[in-house]
């Protein structure tokens, strides 16, 4: 019994973008511009990709001397989104590289 092999074309270049924030509705939002921008140029498109959120917690004592059980805790949440553009054309790149995007949004762009 011969099995058929198929062979999936691997992409000639891959752009891989992670988008950091700590609000998740500024980060869906330029998710959504990214992914707009780049099927309107042409490239194919996978994501956006919610990866796990990173949650920070500080303790902070509420007195400056004595009561050491009142205390107070803080969380900071690190929302994350992972987009890969395949087979970009120059095109999709200027246009990836024009776009403005909100102050409160870090991206990381891997090729």
């Amino acid at each position: 019994m011969a099995k058929k092999q198929i062979k999936k074309s691997e992409p000639k270049q891959k752009i891989r973008i992670r988008l950091k924030a700590y609000d998740h509705r500024i980060i869906d939002k330029s998710a959504r511009k990214i992914l707009d921008t780049a099927l309107r140029t042409g490239a194919m498109v996978v994501g956006p990709i919610p990866l796990p959120t990173d949650k920070k917690k500080i303790t902070v004592l509420k007195s400056t001397f004595i009561h050491k059980d009142a205390r107070e805790q803080f969380e900071q949440r690190i929302h994350k989104r992972l987009i890969d553009v395949l087979d970009p054309t120059a095109k999709t790149i200027d246009s990836l590289m024009s776009l403005d995007m909100p102050a409160g949004v870090d991206i990381e762009i891997k090729t």
